[in-house]
């Protein structure tokens, strides 16, 4: 079985499933790496901080992801 191509949308947010996969699901991320990588690169300033949209949901702008993703030379 072919895994699904993810892309992100152009606008809005997204939430960190989206971002770095779903291991329950098995579904592939954008970013090629795990989430503890992806918070700690938020905390050390070298991925954009996410939003906080209510007191049990973070999501990251689509625009700020796809931003530091041309940044590294990655497309999405």
């Amino acid at each position: 079985m072919q895994s699904p191509i993810i892309t992100l949308p152009q606008t809005g947010f997204v939430r960190q499933p989206l971002l770095v996969g779903d291991t329950r699901t098995g579904t592939p991320g954008v970013l090629p790496f795990s989430p503890s990588t992806l918070w700690r690169r938020v905390r050390a300033g070298t991925f954009p901080a996410p939003v906080k949209l209510s007191e049990r949901v973070t999501a990251w702008r689509a625009e700020d992801v796809r931003r530091w993703l041309d940044e590294q030379g990655q497309a999405a």
